[in-house]
């Protein structure tokens, strides 16, 4: 069995508390004056009447195996090293003479309110991907503009695209966290053995150029040619056999 202390700050309460009620006082104004509950107020005044003590019972169960300085050193290095295992901290205590599981361990870190959650992905490794279609109307339109020379982007004084009009071009890109990759103009009708082609040619140099390391994402939508078996065989042989830059690489499909 084990007794919980109780503070000299809570002793006094109490005694506050036991004072204030045997003037008269009721359970609402007592905890308005303290700055207590009301219920709180009622369970020390309820302890004292049956047990004529406030203090708090012993209670069932074992002690806690770790103590304050040892949970105080297990959330020291969970912040400094949130991607910690349950049993990093295991082994810390073992060498410092205290024997416990992993179960108390996480035990332990719920007390002081964390859990155990999946890390996020970093989007700096992500990789982003699509293709336009770009178009200019008004092509025989007046191309220039009387305007001041810091009003250049000024949507009065720039030629709009459409998505449907005379004149275009269809055009792959990605770009990342670290910057914009490469861009390819599509000549005529793309198909799967181009688009596998294009990110041959333009995918794979923009993840070196923009240094984006190991275990970077690429994303595409679920456009027919992106979702095409021989590209996803493409992909995959690409993650498996390349050089470092492109090993552990991951295809997101998200939809159009």
């Amino acid at each position: 069995m084990r007794l919980k202390r109780l503070s000299t700050w809570e002793s006094q309460k109490h005694v506050q508390v036991m004072y204030l009620h045997t003037d008269g006082m009721g359970y609402r104004t007592i905890g308005k004056q303290l700055g207590e509950k009301a219920t709180t107020v009622g369970s020390i005044i309820r302890k004292w009447k049956k047990f004529k003590m406030t203090v708090n019972h012993p209670r069932s169960g074992a002690p806690c195996k770790i103590s304050p300085r040892g949970a105080s050193m297990i959330m020291r290095k969970v912040r400094d090293q949130p991607r910690t295992t349950r049993q990093d901290p295991v082994n810390d205590l073992k060498r410092a003479g205290t024997t416990v599981s992993k179960k108390t361990i996480r035990n332990t870190l719920r007390r002081h309110g964390l859990k155990s959650c999946s890390a996020r992905k970093e989007w700096e490794k992500v990789m982003w991907s699509d293709e336009t279609k770009i178009e200019l109307f008004g092509l025989n339109s007046t191309r220039h503009v009387w305007r001041k020379k810091m009003d250049e982007y000024n949507p009065k004084n720039t030629i709009p695209t459409v998505k449907h009009a005379d004149g275009n071009i269809i055009i792959w890109g990605c770009f990342s966290a670290m910057g914009t990759g490469r861009l390819h103009r599509i000549e005529g009708r793309m198909d799967g053995a181009m688009y596998r082609e294009i990110l041959a040619n333009n995918l794979l140099p923009s993840v070196r150029a923009l240094k984006m390391g190991r275990g970077w994402v690429f994303q595409h939508d679920n456009y027919p040619k992106h979702t095409a078996r021989a590209t996803k065989e493409w992909l995959r042989s690409v993650s498996n056999t390349c050089s470092p830059h492109c090993r552990s690489l991951m295809a997101v499909i998200l939809p159009q």
